[in-house]
């Protein structure tokens, strides 16, 4: 039940774009086991001044095709799962996508059952006693 968000150039093609949409959802269910009909994206269009980042941060040579994937889901996995996601994203985006891994950043936020509801207005995860 992860939702992800993609900040992402806004000259990106549409069809490319969807690329990297599914490219993370693959490594979401190869890296950790997601349900692979569990998806929730967004895709967030980005233009040069909305999207600041230091293009050679850590020593790592970012160009202007900077991707940022930002996934919020549960807690409760490894350091070894995290890990595993940020390669197979990488790879599943550099092969399926054409992005350098140097051009991919992502950050995990993790929280608790409770802090999700599907709709209805209730807690799915987490039903009130």
């Amino acid at each position: 039940m992860p939702f992800v968000e993609i900040f992402a150039p806004a000259q990106r093609p549409g069809s490319q774009s969807r690329q990297v949409a599914d490219a993370v959802q693959r490594a979401l269910v190869a890296a950790i086991g997601i349900p692979a009909d569990d998806r929730f994206q967004a895709i967030v269009p980005a233009n040069p001044s909305q999207l600041i980042y230091d293009p050679g941060y850590l020593g790592i040579e970012r160009s202007p095709d900077f991707t940022l994937v930002r996934v919020t889901f549960r807690s409760g996995r490894t350091p070894e799962q995290k890990r595993a996601l940020y390669r197979t994203l990488a790879q599943e985006l550099s092969q399926s996508a054409g992005l350098r891994p140097e051009d991919v950043m992502v950050v995990l936020v993790e929280n608790e059952p409770l802090d999700w509801s599907f709709g209805k207005g209730i807690a799915q995860y987490s039903p009130a006693p």
